[in-house]
């Protein structure tokens, strides 16, 4: 009888796509220390976040894969097994590589329904199969191959310790089976991010008696060094076939026939790579591309595909990049009366909503977004064994409000705050990760600058014990035999989970009491409470001022009399 294994969402029980993420990008030569990094935020309301995993296993050759991807459409259809299968933790296997995506959607006539795999289905084959980056991208483009592509159009980031990717593909179309995709190499010392906008522009020609660019139809070469660009043979006939393209071939462009651009994409989506790229390059230069931000397409229509920034990365500046709303830029969602009366920096859907007089208005969509199911940095070590050296650091809930927790790509036990069955959907749950991290940033945000600080103490202090025991984690494995270092990395992932659900249940329980009915609680020195006193602190400045221009005279005082609080 053929066994059968079944593939599962990285959040189980949740059968719609997810359809707004980031992910941000560094080369091994662009970070501090010679990491890969990636990021992934995966947004998406109305699911609960949850760590996937999938054990190591070795398989007869009868063996098929159940595909149930985003619902029945598929069921009784399968995937043949491979003989071997490695670990993977989230989304990075034993071998430290990592694929994280985001959609872009593109041209929607060209989604496959018929198609059997999804994206998901796509990424998790991939990982499951694959050590190293170059082996993934031939995956994945073999199976949509086989087995046909059914999602929407898709930015793969595909990283191992040594090299990161970026690959976009899109269906063919009802009828059509397979994909059209092209791949390119970051370069080392160079950034890159997607955020649901195609990204790939121009890309290198295959060329007789050079392997730096070539067609799916030599794939076997794909493993030479010098290759830093792989795409679908028929991607630009394909184009070509639709009335998407007519020009030379040398001028094609993926983004421009596959996902063309208008306002609300680039504003929603590119907005947010502009906005990374600001971080960590001259903000003078990268303001020049405000006028594309803004919607004028004539003085630019795109944003550099990646930088080489000003100063290497760490994998904290990484963090701290996943939880940006624009501050400090004229985008900045701090900084208006729609930020409410304490510098909210989240905003409720839709995206856009029209006024008594029917003036329709829009607002920013940041990295940082109250809808994350789940966050994560991957950071994948060349120098280290594979289990240790890769890291995924990660946890359910917005970047912003929440503390990485890292796990490492060998361990066979999902810490319990993580596993999908204690992250139910529709019930709170203290031994949930996603609500208890919930339950912290739902009080925090509609009084977000006033009691943004405590949490960030919090945070600081998680992560800074985090990143100050590495280093006796590493000395620890040093020697050790392979069982006996997964063994403890079992244990500190477990461990280091444990330590931030019962630091944000302190944390829950402290800002209740501080900040009860709309007052600040007094403390001493180290945090106590005081008996006796508490500040009523009002609203921020902008919002009093924003108050006069709304309501006119509504609120004016001729005379101020301090009275007794009442």
């Amino acid at each position: 009888m053929k066994k059968l294994f079944v593939i599962l969402l990285i959040l189980a029980l949740c059968f719609e796509p997810i359809l707004a993420c980031t992910n941000l990008i560094v080369g091994k030569k662009a970070s501090t220390d010679g990491s890969v990094m990636c990021t992934y935020n995966c947004d998406g309301f109305g699911f609960s976040g949850s760590l996937f995993y999938s054990p190591a296993g070795r398989h007869d050759k009868d063996e098929l894969i159940a595909i149930h991807g985003w619902g029945p459409a598929h069921e009784g259809q399968y995937v043949k097994q491979v003989e071997y299968t490695y670990n993977v933790v989230g989304l990075m296997n034993e071998k430290q590589v990592t694929i994280v995506e985001t959609t872009f959607d593109g041209r929607l006539e060209l989604v496959n329904d018929e198609g059997l795999l999804d994206y998901f289905s796509l990424m998790r084959l991939a990982l499951q199969r694959s050590s190293t980056a170059r082996e993934a991208i031939r995956c994945m483009a073999e199976l949509v191959d086989e087995y046909g592509y059914n999602s929407s159009g898709e930015t793969i980031t595909v990283c191992d310790p040594n090299e990161a990717w970026i690959m976009e593909i899109i269906g063919k179309g009802k009828g059509r089976k397979g994909a059209v995709w092209v791949a390119l190499r970051i370069p080392d010392d160079c950034i890159c991010a997607h955020a649901n906008l195609s990204r790939i522009r121009q890309f290198p020609l295959e060329q007789k008696k050079s392997y730096k660019s070539i067609i799916s139809k030599n794939l076997q070469n794909i493993n030479r060094p010098e290759v830093e660009c792989i795409y679908a043979y028929d991607v630009i006939s394909f184009a070509r076939e639709l009335g998407f393209f007519s020009g030379n071939d040398a001028d094609f462009s993926f983004r421009d026939a596959y996902c063309p651009i208008d306002f609300e994409n680039v504003r929603y989506a590119d907005a947010r790579v502009w906005s990374f790229f600001r971080h960590h390059y001259s903000k003078d230069e990268m303001d020049k591309y405000l006028p594309y931000i803004n919607g004028d397409f004539d003085k630019c229509d795109h944003l550099p595909l990646w930088i080489k920034p000003d100063a290497p990365l760490s994998l904290r500046d990484l963090q701290n990049d996943m939880r940006d709303h624009f501050e400090g830029t004229p985008l900045d969602m701090t900084a208006d009366m729609t930020a409410g009366p304490w510098g909210m920096p989240i905003r409720p859907l839709p995206m856009h909503f029209k006024d008594k007089d029917s003036i329709a208005y829009f607002r920013e969509r940041p990295i940082a977004t109250q809808q994350s199911g789940f966050t994560m940095t991957c950071q994948m070590r060349s120098w280290l064994p594979d289990d240790v050296g890769g890291v995924t650091w990660f946890n359910c809930d917005d970047a912003n409000m929440v503390a990485y927790v890292p796990l490492y790509c060998c361990i066979t036990q999902v810490p319990d705050a993580f596993r999908q069955e204690n992250n139910p959907r529709n019930e709170f749950s203290f031994e949930s990760a996603f609500w208890m991290n919930n339950w912290v940033a739902n009080m925090v945000y509609p009084r977000y600058s006033m009691m943004v600080g405590d949490l960030r103490t919090a945070q600081k202090e998680l992560e800074d014990y985090y990143f100050a025991d590495q280093d006796s984690v590493l000395l620890a494995v040093k020697g050790m035999q392979p069982a006996d270092s997964r063994s403890y990395l079992n244990r500190k992932s477990i461990d280091y989970t444990a330590r931030m659900m019962q630091r944000w249940d302190k944390l829950a329980k402290y800002l209740i009491v501080k900040y009860n009915d709309q007052i600040i609680r007094r403390t001493d020195e180290d945090g106590n409470f005081l008996r006796w006193g508490y500040d009523t602190p009002g609203y921020d400045q902008q919002f009093i001022d924003a108050i006069g221009t709304s309501t006119g005279d509504r609120y004016k005082l001729e005379k101020v009399i301090e009275r007794r609080e009442r």
